[in-house]
């Protein structure tokens, strides 16, 4: 029995996979992807938090590399728009 009293198998992890895409990648409302799938918000809120993407992944790792990325690109606006600004004089 788990934390609610609610006695369930645990999720596969396909199914977790799946509603995790649906939600992050596809923008579903978690409330439609719980209904369409039949588990919980409590659940699939813990699913992101815990960071299960394709089984292996963590988000927080991706979410890591994405912000490096993201400096990495403002970094060369700020270089071209310095370029362009000068080439303006």
């Amino acid at each position: 029995m788990n934390k609610t009293g609610i006695n369930h198998p645990p999720y596969d992890t396909q199914l977790k996979a799946t509603v995790i895409a649906k939600v992050r990648d596809e923008g579903m409302n978690v409330s439609e992807a719980a209904t369409q799938y039949g588990v919980t918000t409590k659940s699939i809120y813990r699913w992101l938090r815990e960071g299960v993407v394709n089984s292996d992944t963590s988000l927080i790792l991706e979410n890591n590399k994405l912000k490096k990325e993201m400096e990495q690109l403002y970094a060369l606006l700020g270089r071209a728009t310095a370029e362009m600004q000068r080439s303006k004089k």
